[in-house]
Parts: structure tokens; C-alpha cells; sequence
């Protein structure tokens, strides 16, 4: 039984989108105003729904609902894609009681395509129907695309005047290089918070969770977190309760950014990339990034092959500055390349097993400055390359 935070209900219907038997339009509705924080992609090609999710929040931090649909991303769809983005939000809001500016929106699915407004005239009923009869696992499955599995995690925040619950659902799978969260992810809260408070304690998550993974190095049009926090558990999360809010939120999105990698197209690895010793945090990230993005990389692990040479090459392309003969690597807990040099031994098979495991975690030290970074990978498959070679037939 998921722990659903107070005040919330659920809906979720299939709109036919995409596809005629699957759900691919969802609601969340607050019984009350809840403050709300977003995080959205720095993609320049800015879908509609996050362009009006912008302008919404702009105006004030407060938001009654979140509606998200897959199968059409209404992104590069120019003034018509915007305006229909306002259209959904009024048959929404006129079919379930809610303000137009209440309502939050979001979309996934093939960019340039107008959505079908005929088929979201015929679904808003059902879907304002469902309110309150459906769930979280409902809602969830109406956001994904190609995603193997729906995506949810929960947690709590204990302050002594009570817990206080926190719930998250994402979506994502490929186009995945965040810049700010993931494909689709929301958060709800049954706190009562202000609104810097909780942007603040959303964006520090999402710095340490979503902003740490790759499946492909592709940032999408329509990446946006969206979080509401609603006040109806009537415990307040001040500013001595920050830590634990964040700790809580961090764990929380953590949980989610690793299903996204797990449930990577195509993949059968995570890889764990821990890089310390860097100069600074800065180029830490650098070298994290250039092994995890690497194709090579991706694909020696996909292939079960230790091949550390892959490793080091992407270290010494990534930008961050080192010695290259500090630099030590080591796969699973095996040392692969020590002071700059390969390490004795038979390698290959001393990593066999290492290398039949899902995770797979690679550590490389740079030197001995005080710099870390770690990042989430997936390996790169002969499925990746079928799946988007077929994603829009």
C-alpha cells in the first residue's frame, strides 16, 4: 500500500494518443491550494507546457493540480501548441472544479506534433470521473512512454509535531541528460511550507539525484519537476526543519533517478561513477561526465569487457585537470589502473564476476585535491539503437 500524502486524489484515462488501450492521460488534485516549485529543462526548444508552467509560476507559487499526458510532447509546436496548452487546461479545469491557473501542465512523447484536441475533448470526461478513484500507480502509467516499469517512491519527513509524508512519480527512459530534473517527475507533500523553503529544498534534491544520471547524454524539450506541498497533514516544515526536508527529498528523488537508469532503453547496467581527488567539485563532474557519456564506455560494459583503457582515454579527453600518472581506477572493488599505469595481473578474469552484475560501479582518483562527483550511468545496447531507430512507427 503506497503512503499517499493527505490531501491529494488521482485520476487517469486513456485518451488514445498513441495508443487505444493504454492510460496516457493523468490528474493530481489537491483538496486545498498547495505552494508549488518546478525545475524545467534548459533545452532552448522549451515544450508549451513548460513555457505556460513557467509563466503560472511566475505569477505565484501556488498551484491545485498537476496534468500530464504521454503520447503527444506538444513541443516546437509554436503559438497553435502553446494555445491548445491553455485549451487542456480549461476543459480540465471546467470538468473537475478547478481554476485554469491552478492547474500545472506537462507532456512527454514525439516532439512536433499538435495535440489532438478532438481526442482530449473526449477524454476529459472520463478522466474527471476517475478523480478520486484512481491512483498513484494509475497516474503513473498514464505519463509513460517507453518506460518498462511505472516509477514511484515515498518517504517522510518526522518534526515533532508529526510526520509529515512525501511522495514522487517519474517518467523517463531515453532522450535522458537532465539539466534540471527528468523527463516527467512530481513530487507531493503533505506539509505546510513557504515557497522559497521549498524551491530551495526541491532544487538541492534535484541537484543531488536527477542532475546526476545519464542514459544518453540527450536533454529533452519537455524536462520538468514539478512539486506541490499542501499543508494538509497541519505540520509546518520550517527552516529548522530543512535538513530533514531536504534529506528526505534527496533520498527520495535519489530512489526515482536510479529506476530512470535501471530502466534505461535498452540498457542491462548502471554504472556508478564515483570520481574524487579532482581539483574542485567542478571538474570532478567533468571527468564523471566524459566517462559516462562515452559510447565506448557504454558499450565495453554492455559487452562485459573491463576495458579500462575506454576509462582513461574519456578521463583525459574530459577537460578536468590532472596528473596523469596520480590518476588511480578501479572496477567493482578491483584496482585496474594504478598510478597511471595498467595494473598487474590477470584483469580480465579477476572481473569476470564483476562484470555479470547490474551495477557496476567504477572509481577513479584524480589526484588528491578535494573535489568529488559521482554520476549514474546506463551501458549502451543493440536495443537502444532499435528502440529510437522505431520510435515514431
Amino acid at each position: 500500500m503506497i503512503p499517499v500524502p493527505k490531501g491529494y486524489r488521482f485520476a487517469a484515462a486513456m485518451a488514445g494518443f498513441k495508443k487505444a488501450d493504454r492510460l496516457d492521460l493523468g490528474l493530481i488534485a489537491s483538496d486545498a491550494p498547495a505552494v508549488a516549485a518546478g525545475l524545467f529543462t534548459t533545452n532552448l526548444f522549451q515544450a508549451a507546457p513548460v513555457l505556460v508552467c513557467k509563466e503560472t509560476l511566475g505569477r505565484a507559487p501556488r498551484a491545485r493540480a498537476i496534468l500530464a499526458n504521454s503520447g503527444q510532447a506538444n513541443a516546437c509546436t509554436g503559438e497553435e501548441g502553446y494555445l491548445n496548452c491553455r485549451l487542456t487546461r480549461e476543459l480540465v479545469a471546467g470538468a473537475c472544479g478547478l481554476n485554469e491557473d491552478d492547474i500545472l501542465p506537462a507532456s512527454t512523447g514525439v516532439i512536433g506534433a499538435q495535440l489532438k484536441m478532438d481526442a482530449w475533448r473526449a477524454a476529459v470526461p472520463a478522466l474527471a470521473e476517475s478523480l478520486g478513484r484512481a491512483t498513484p500507480m494509475d497516474f503513473t502509467k498514464a505519463v509513460m512512454t517507453t518506460d518498462s516499469f511505472p516509477k514511484l517512491a515515498w518517504g517522510t519527513v518526522e518534526t515533532p509535531a508529526g510526520e509529515v509524508r512525501l511522495l514522487g512519480m517519474c517518467k523517463g527512459a531515453g532522450m535522458i541528460c537532465p539539466n534540471m530534473a527528468t523527463m516527467l517527475a512530481f513530487v507531493l507533500c503533505d506539509g505546510a511550507v513557504a515557497p522559497d523553503l521549498w524551491q530551495r529544498a526541491v532544487t538541492e534534491a534535484v541537484n543531488a539525484s536527477f542532475n546526476r544520471v545519464t542514459v544518453d547524454g540527450d536533454t529533452s524539450t519537455n524536462d520538468c519537476l514539478l512539486a506541490l506541498a499542501n499543508g494538509a497533514s497541519n505540520v509546518t516544515l520550517d527552516a529548522a526543519a530543512e535538513t530533514a526536508m531536504t534529506a528526505a527529498l534527496s533520498e527520495l528523488c535519489q530512489s526515482l533517478a536510479y529506476m530512470v537508469v535501471e530502466d534505461a532503453e535498452g540498457g542491462t547496467k548502471v554504472l556508478r561513477i564515483r570520481v574524487t581527488g579532482a581539483i574542485s567539485d567542478a571538474e570532478a563532474e567533468l571527468a564523471a561526465r566524459a566517462v559516462g557519456h562515452s559510447p565506448l564506455v557504454k558499450t565495453a560494459m554492455y559487452g562485459k569487457d573491463a576495458n579500462w583503457g575506454r576509462i582513461v582515454a574519456a578521463l583525459g579527453r574530459s577537460g578536468a585537470r590532472f596528473d596523469p600518472d596520480q590518476v588511480n581506477v578501479t572496477l567493482g572493488s578491483i584496482p585496474i589502473f594504478i598510478a597511471g599505469r595498467p595494473a598487474p595481473g590477470d584483469l580480465d578474469g579477476l572481473l569476470a564476476p564483476h562484470m555479470r552484475r547490474q551495477d557496476i560501479a567504477i572509481d577513479v582518483t584524480l589526484g588528491d585535491g578535494p573535489g568529488r562527483y559521482e554520476l549514474l550511468a546506463s551501458d549502451l545496447s543493440h536495443e537502444y539503437v532499435s528502440i529510437n531507430a522505431d520510435y515514431r512507427t
